[in-house]
């Protein structure tokens, strides 16, 4: 028997037990899932803490989560003209701020025109984003109010301005490296595109979590989730409710990376960056110290890699395997950070030579590198510390 398909048995060994042995499935898939395109779907869904590793609990969980999903689209998605609302009480030149209508047109205001802006150029290197869902919400599809979230906005409006970030060091930082030549199309009346799907999960995240709301490059986090549920036949058609769920999850793990008032904490951006800082010096000082010289500070490069996760850094098949071992380690987000410290230390001799201005775009335009050369680097440095 050859390897891969020794390796393959032994997976769906460990994957179709009555209960799953999660400790030992995620060592596996530390190493790599099998035939990716197939088996990743359940495998993020176990990793996110989304199934139960009783199998019976299933069915169960996942009709009443998509249950929940959909009730959240009718209640944030659904304008005060399609509800049975008042309008002697409350109406769209109503300047009470607890009208329904105060909230539909603030919401358009203050998050929706960028979350629109950032769904129509995900992941320009492949077309998928663009092209029709293989099963849009019935409730949204076949209206053509506001329903649709993109007609809220209006495109025209919308421009490649950067957003600001100020509390690390920095007046500005350019977080989106990959952008599409020219916006997503949105689709006619009984279709919708895959972006549009990801407009609306980020829109009713941003809802739920107005105290945090919706930043810059969270796209860039759901995309390849939804990318991994909706491009599989067997998970498509819950594609939306299950990928919205997971996303939440990560989010919850990764929220302090957007809080401003958060950066000088462990888990907050500036302090993850000073992590892998600290990394760099016990594990190559003479990068380290070159990249001081030079002026060369974390947050000019890594503030992208950690708090994206990555995500703009390689191609998206890369992203999926590195993602697999970082949901799949123990202390996903320290193994992120070996993750980052490797990727610098396999171009240390370019860092080394190279002045200033090639090294600031070499560690923000990282090179074309096989990814497991990088895994295997990144699990070296793990094991060292």
């Amino acid at each position: 028997m050859s390897v891969y398909k020794s390796r393959l048995k032994e997976f769906e060994n460990l994957i179709n037990q009555d209960e799953i042995d999660k400790k030992a499935l995620k060592k596996f898939i530390h190493s790599g899932i099998p035939e990716c395109a197939k088996y990743r779907p359940i495998c993020w869904k176990l990793l996110f803490n989304y199934l139960d590793p009783k199998r019976k609990n299933w069915e169960s969980h996942l009709e009443r989560q998509r249950n929940n999903y959909r009730n959240l689209i009718k209640d944030f998605c659904i304008p005060p003209s399609c509800k049975d609302v008042d309008l002697s009480v409350d109406h769209p030149l109503s300047d009470n701020i607890d009208s329904s209508w105060s909230t539909f047109f603030k919401d358009n205001e203050t998050f929706l025109l960028q979350i629109d802006k950032d769904a129509r150029r995900l992941l320009p290197d492949i077309s998928f984003f663009q092209e029709p869902c293989k099963y849009p919400c019935d409730i949204v599809v076949n209206s053509d109010t506001e329903i649709r979230l993109h007609h809220r906005v209006a495109p025209s409006t919308l421009s490649s301005a950067n957003v600001e970030r100020k509390g690390v060091g920095i007046k500005k930082i350019n977080l989106i490296v990959k952008r599409a030549p020219e916006n997503y199309q949105a689709m006619q009346r009984g279709q919708e595109a895959n972006w549009e799907v990801v407009e609306r999960m980020l829109f009713i995240y941003a809802k739920l979590n107005s105290g945090q709301g919706y930043v810059q490059g969270m796209n860039e986090i759901i995309g390849p989730i939804y990318y991994v549920f909706a491009s599989n036949d067997e998970h498509a058609e819950f594609a939306e409710a299950d990928c919205f769920w997971c996303f939440t999850a990560l989010m919850s793990e990764i929220r302090d990376f957007f809080i401003k008032t958060l950066d000088e904490t462990d888990t907050g951006i500036r302090g993850m960056m000073n992590k892998l800082t600290k990394m760099l010096e016990k594990k190559d000082i003479h990068v380290s110290n070159r990249l001081k010289e030079q002026g060369i500070f974390p947050q000019y490069y890594s503030f992208r890699w950690i708090s994206l996760i990555l995500s703009q850094e390689f191609d998206l098949p890369d992203v999926l395997r590195l993602w697999d071992s970082i949901l799949a380690d123990e202390n996903r987000f320290e193994y992120l950070i070996c993750v980052c410290c490797a990727m610098i230390i396999l171009v240390r001799d370019q860092i080394l030579e190279n002045d200033f201005e090639h090294n600031v775009k070499l560690l923000q335009n990282y090179p074309s590198m096989d990814i497991n050369f990088v895994l295997n680097r990144a699990n070296q440095l793990m094991e060292s510390t």
